[in-house]
């Protein structure tokens, strides 16, 4: 297995913040909260490569961190090429071309750059062994009003099984927030390029980069995959989404 970590966006709405400073190496506690991320992902014993996908602008910053890192995993830092948030590839476009930017026969972990979460993702991944589907993180806001005209709200199943996905409703249908934290099974992947000829390959995806951020929505690429194919959930016990001033700073209260 292989993860990738999402860290292409511009977070225009930090700034002056992030003006001259990626959002995932903000100092959370004293340290990078990408360093937050990798030591989750360090507990999972088949890992065996994080690729990081950043843009043209920043790209620099995340050569120069892999560099100080400590950690047994491998660092991939992968460029989009991108310089602006005009020209940002979204999401889906972002996990795509870090997944054919190396050797994309492999199931994924896709996580958010921007998450600050506590879970146990070795469980996560017993889970999706014993599934053998692809899973989402989930996380329980306790009362569906909270979500409502925010969050991506899922519905699942006795088993878990996601069984309705939408993507910021005025009415949700329960308290279950999506998480940018997802492990997908090769076979889901190779769907959705078959599905989406413009993600096949990085020479396609190239070819096509005007088209690849009317996929900005990672929750579009869980709906899909659900209504074509079996996904579950996992329960995360902390998560902030670190979109705002406001969520830097409760991250940073939290660790304290």
């Amino acid at each position: 297995m292989k993860a990738v970590i999402l860290c292409g966006g511009y977070a225009t709405r930090l700034y002056p913040l992030t003006l001259n400073q990626p959002k995932p190496l903000l100092p959370i506690g004293g340290k990078p909260l990408l360093n937050y991320i990798l030591e989750n992902l360090e507990k999972v014993p088949v890992l065996d490569e994080v690729v990081v996908i950043t843009n043209n602008k920043f790209h620099t910053h995340f050569e120069n961190w892999a560099k100080t890192v400590k950690t047994p995993l491998k660092i991939t830092i992968v460029n989009d090429k991108t310089m602006s948030n005009d020209e940002r590839l979204g999401a889906v476009g972002c996990t795509f071309y870090a997944i054919n930017s190396v050797d994309s026969n492999n199931d994924f972990m896709v996580i958010a750059g921007d998450n600050l979460f506590e879970m146990d993702l070795n469980q996560m991944y017993l889970k999706f062994k014993e599934k053998d589907s692809s899973l989402i993180a989930v996380y329980d806001l306790g009362d569906p009003e909270k979500l409502a005209n925010k969050f991506g709200v899922v519905l699942t199943n006795d088993e878990d099984k996601v069984i309705d996905f939408e993507e910021k409703p005025p009415q949700p249908k329960s308290s279950l927030t999506a998480t940018l934290i997802y492990m997908l099974k090769k076979e889901d992947i190779n769907f959705v390029k078959k599905e989406k000829p413009h993600l096949q390959s990085l020479e396609i995806m190239e070819q096509h980069r005007d088209s690849l951020k009317d996929l900005d929505n990672a929750g579009e690429l869980i709906k899909f995959l659900s209504e074509k194919s079996s996904i579950y959930t996992f329960p995360v016990d902390q998560w902030i989404d670190i979109g705002s001033k406001e969520d830097y700073e409760r991250a940073n209260e939290k660790i304290k």
